[in-house]
C-alpha cells in the first residue's frame, strides 16, 4: 500500500483515549512512515505516564517530537511548528512518509493550516499597561481577543494570561518577509467513538495510569525541581495529581474529579475538530469500534492521484 503522490503528510487525529497511536504505528509499518507527535505534553522528558506516551506501542517505528524538552521548559505553538517543519523536511528527504499523530488542536492547526507562525517578542509597553489590571479584567480582555480559545490554562495563571494577550495582540511588521510555508498536502484521518464508549475508555485508561505509578511520576518531577505551579500548567493529570499529593484531595475525589475533567477535555477536543472542518480541513472519520486500520487503508487507496 502506498499513499498517493498527491499527499505528502498523513495525519491521524482524535480525542484522548481514541487509539490514535496504535493506528498511526500500524499505518507507519505499511507505508514506510515515521510518526510526528502533535501532543503538547509528550515533548517533555520523564513525563511518560501522565501524558500517555505508550512508547512500547511504537516498536521499530521512528518517532519525533517526543522527549525533546526538559520538564520546566515551555513549548509554545511557535516552537512546535518549527520542530514539526524540521521533522517533516528531514523525513521527506529520507524518502519516507511523515505521519502526524495527536489531539492538540492548536498544534494540528499549526501543521495543517499552511501559515508560518512568528516568534512574538515581549511588549514592555503593553505589559506596563496591563500591570494594574485585575486577573478578571485580564481574562475578559483575552476572551475578547480569542473568543474560541482552546487552551484554558492561559486563564489560570496571571503571567500566562498576559503572555496570551501579548501574542493575540501582536501585529508583525514584516509579515510579507516571513519564510514561505512548505507545500504540504495532507490526508487527514480522524477516529470517532460513540460518546458512552469513549467515556468508558477514558475511565479505564485513567485507572491504568494510576496503577502504573502516575502519582509517583508526579512526585519525582516535583522532587526534581518542577514546581507545583508549573505542574499545574502541564495538564489535568499533573494538576489533580499535585492536589492529591499536597493533601488537597483524597484518593476518591482525585479519581472522580480528574475523570470528569478528562471527559470534558475530550468534548473540547471534538469541538475543536469540528471547527477545523468548518475552516476547510477535510477529515475522513473512522469508526473506532469497527476496524479503523482497514477503513483507513481503503481511504488511502482511494485518495486522488
Amino acid at each position: 500500500m502506498k499513499l498517493s503522490s498527491a499527499c505528502n503528510l498523513l495525519t491521524i487525529l482524535g480525542p484522548t483515549a481514541s487509539g490514535k497511536t496504535r493506528l498511526a504505528v500500524a499505518l507507519a509499518q505499511t507505508l514506510s512512515g515515521e510518526i510526528i507527535s502533535a501532543d503538547s505534553r509528550q515533548v517533555f522528558r520523564r513525563m511518560d505516564i501522565g501524558t500517555g506516551k505508550d512508547l512500547h506501542e511504537y516498536g521499530a517505528v521512528p518517532y519525533h517530537l517526543i522527549d525533546v524538552l526538559e520538564p520546566g521548559q515551555e513549548c509554545s505553538v511557535f516552537i512546535f511548528q518549527r520542530l514539526f517543519l524540521q521533522a517533516f523536511e528531514e523525513i521527506t528527504a529520507r524518502g519516507r512518509l511523515p505521519i502526524l499523530c495527536g489531539g492538540t488542536g492548536l498544534y494540528l492547526d499549526a501543521a495543517l493550516r499552511g501559515y508560518r507562525m512568528v516568534e512574538v517578542p515581549e511588549n514592555h509597553q503593553l505589559r506596563a499597561e496591563l500591570a494594574d489590571k485585575s486577573d478578571a479584567e485580564l481574562i475578559e480582555m483575552l476572551v475578547k481577543l480569542l473568543p474560541d480559545q482552546h487552551n484554558r490554562t492561559d486563564q489560570t495563571d496571571r503571567a500566562r494570561t498576559i503572555r496570551a494577550i501579548e501574542i493575540a495582540s501582536y501585529q508583525p511588521d514584516n509579515q510579507a518577509e516571513q519564510e514561505p510555508f512548505p507545500a504540504i498536502s495532507p490526508l487527514v484521518l480522524g477516529i470517532r467513538w460513540e460518546r458512552t464508549e469513549l467515556r468508558r475508555r477514558i475511565t479505564q485508561r485513567l485507572r491504568q495510569r494510576l496503577e502504573a505509578g502516575m502519582l509517583d511520576e508526579i512526585q519525582k518531577l516535583h522532587d526534581g525541581g518542577v514546581t507545583w505551579e508549573r505542574l499545574d500548567y502541564y495538564g489535568l493529570e499533573y494538576r489533580y495529581g499535585g492536589m492529591f499529593l499536597r493533601g488537597e484531595l483524597n484518593r476518591n475525589d482525585l479519581f472522580q474529579k480528574l475523570n470528569a475533567a478528562i471527559h470534558d477535555f475530550a468534548k473540547r477536543q471534538e469541538t475543536w475538530f469540528r471547527r477545523m472542518e468548518k475552516n476547510g480541513v477535510v477529515i475522513h472519520w473512522l469508526d473506532g469500534a469497527g476496524d479503523p486500520l482497514a477503513e483507513s487503508q481503503q481511504i488511502i487507496g482511494e485518495s486522488p492521484a
